[in-house]
């Protein structure tokens, strides 16, 4: 299976970059499952049960999210009723949503997709190494067919993520890291077989803060004074990764970082 997993896609100008080529690289790209982490599609900060409607309607098969999925309003009842998206495993039990959901389409091998948060430099939620320990020890009870298992780990420390990594190697198909919007050059196979990408990176404006307006943030560093973040405008870029798979172990063959200049 060759999946493509797209960073933070941030605001209307990331929604509107896939919405406009996704069916074009999906075919360019001859990818048959494309994942994407949408905790800022609306107005780059949280994301809405409309926004996450849209994403869907772009061919996008699954969404995580991270700590900002609890902005809006109608987002916990949304979760409840729409089994491709997920929020943090890790937060503690009694929130709404799924932590990890297993994707089915036609033709295709089942996938599991798991979302994780780190706790570096964030909030001081449950363990992510124990809770994708459970996570996985479920899976081999409830959905042993689900050999293919994604996870999106929503950090900031490279160090933790680089340990979740490790942590999970041999046991999933991929640890990508999401959450600081800044792709990084570390794409590769750990030892036994578990793909790596410490960050895919976002999907939004290029000149920009992180997605955000310049200047408000410059202002907020040279002042420390309370500023209001907007998302910026102008060329828009996507990036992310392309993994490929092996459907009867799970094994990951091949990762690969992946940008493509939208406009």
């Amino acid at each position: 299976m060759r999946i493509l997993y797209l960073g933070d896609i941030v605001g209307r100008p990331g929604r509107t970059a896939v919405k406009k080529h996704l069916p074009a690289i999906r075919e360019a790209e001859a990818v048959d499952l494309v994942l994407a982490n949408a905790e800022n599609a609306s107005g780059g900060l949280g994301l809405t049960a409309e926004g996450a409607g849209e994403l869907f309607a772009t061919g996008i098969d699954g969404l995580s999210s991270g700590n900002h999925i609890w902005k809006f309003r109608d987002m916990p009842s949304y979760m409840q009723r729409e089994p491709r998206l997920t929020r943090p495993a890790n937060y503690p039990p009694g929130l709404p949503g799924r932590g990890w959901t297993v994707l089915q389409k036609p033709g295709l091998p089942p996938v599991a997709l798991i979302n994780l948060m780190g706790r570096t430099y964030m909030q001081a939620i449950d363990c992510p190494f124990r809770t994708a320990d459970a996570i996985l020890a479920e899976l081999d009870e409830t959905q042993p067919d689900a050999k293919i298992r994604i996870i999106d780990f929503h950090a900031e420390a490279t160090s933790e993520k680089a340990g979740l990594g490790w942590h999970l190697d041999g046991r999933v198909s991929a640890v990508l890291g999401t959450h600081t919007h800044v792709q990084t050059n570390d794409a590769r196979l750990l030892r036994s077989g578990t793909a790596f990408m410490s960050d895919l990176g976002m999907c939004g404006p290029t000149d920009s803060c992180l997605g955000m307006s310049i200047q408000p943030i410059l202002r907020k560093f040279l002042t420390a004074a309370p500023e209001r973040f907007e998302v910026a405008d102008g060329p828009v870029a996507l990036t992310g990764a392309i993994l490929d798979i092996d459907d009867a172990t799970g094994q990951a063959r091949s990762i690969h970082a992946w940008r493509f200049n939208a406009f």
